[in-house]
């Protein structure tokens, strides 16, 4: 791989707005590397990630199989192209000669939606049509209850794992059955997940050292000397099925530090609807390990669960209902923006 300042001069930054996927194409004809921008909002650290086009288009046909795409499909796409998995999308369409808009989605036979907008959908009830068949769901881990909600309507779920540096990693219907993408190797060191594949990128448009030093950076890429890379994320491999917790993150509560990703794993699985950890400010402990679920009727039981099997600083001492946790512009949960929202104690925390 070349220089920062070689991939910086080779590269075409596309823009975030509607015109980026024709950008993408026009790239591609000239052969021409192209850089992503990553928004950082879940990490709080931005780049500019490169990567050569056919790392993607190699791989279009693959996942076109995956979804039964055919012409007569049309793929309903909200939120900017500036997100790595709706310029993918919208990618995927114009390669398989797709049609694909940000509206009108009673129009649309696939959606592509992050878990958070799928189930924002089905509480409010989908648009009429009789077209809508599939949805493809990424951005986030997709419980199996959401899925559930989904299928109970008629519409086949397609759920992937990935990441804006890695692309696509594995494949399902939910986060409990994902299985590795065609030609993707995956490992695990010390829960670490390690992938090499050929629809990796090739690096940062800055160099790792320039990027912001903050509690939470986005953990720049890893490569070994075998050709795997990792950014962080953990998880763990039973045969080709991949089991993803996460990437890293930490709550220091009382002098002791929680990580999140493992904890979050355990915790899901007692879930029906999504949930989330976070660490919000508290005068004694420093910060306090709060617990939110979007289904009202998951309080109860996810919080016995918890009482009786985790212990110390590993319990969740606040827990929260918030049904419609704010989104990013692409569609994720924005955790900062939870974390704003709930910083005043509204629940005094459970005892130890």
């Amino acid at each position: 791989m070349g220089t920062s300042a070689n991939i910086a001069r080779q590269a075409c930054v596309l823009g975030p707005g509607p015109g980026a996927a024709d950008q993408f194409w026009q790239a591609h004809r000239r052969g021409q590397l192209i850089g992503l921008r990553t928004s950082g909002t879940t990490t709080g650290a931005g780049r500019v990630i490169v990567r050569s086009t056919d790392s993607w288009v190699d791989s279009l046909d693959a996942v076109a199989q995956r979804c039964a795409l055919t012409p007569h499909d049309r793929i309903w796409i909200p939120g900017p192209m500036g997100s790595t998995m709706n310029l993918f999308a919208a990618c995927l369409a114009v390669h398989n000669g797709v049609e694909w808009s940000s509206d009108k989605p009673e129009c649309a036979t696939i959606w592509q939606l992050t878990p958070a907008r799928l189930s924002s959908l089905l509480d409010a009830g989908l648009p009429r049509s009789q077209r809508l068949r599939e949805v493809i769901v990424a951005g986030d881990s997709l419980s199996r209850g959401l899925r559930d909600r989904a299928t109970t309507r008629g519409i086949n779920v397609v759920h992937y794992y990935g990441a804006a540096e890695m692309s696509m990693i594995a494949m399902g219907s939910c986060r409990d059955d994902l299985e590795l993408f065609d030609k993707v190797e995956v490992r695990t060191t010390d829960g670490t997940i390690w992938v090499r594949s050929p629809w990796l990128a090739q690096g940062y448009l800055r160099a790792a050292a320039d990027a912001p030093r903050r509690s939470g950076a986005l953990t720049p890429l890893r490569r070994g000397d075998d050709g795997f890379v990792t950014v962080g994320d953990r998880g763990a491999l039973d045969g080709r099925r991949l089991i993803v917790e996460g990437r890293d993150g930490a709550v220091t509560t009382a002098g002791q530090t929680v990580l999140l990703a493992p904890l979050l794993e355990r915790l899901r699985h007692r879930a029906q609807g999504e949930l989330f950890l976070l660490g919000l400010p508290h005068a004694a402990l420093g910060q306090v390990l709060t617990a939110v679920v979007t289904r009202r009727d998951d309080l109860g039981p996810v919080r016995a669960w918890a009482r009786e099997h985790l212990t110390g600083a590993d319990r969740p001492r606040r827990w929260q209902w918030v049904a419609h946790p704010p989104l990013t512009l692409s569609g994720k949960v924005d955790l900062r923006a939870l974390a704003l929202e709930l910083g005043g104690p509204t629940d005094r925390p459970d005892s130890p």
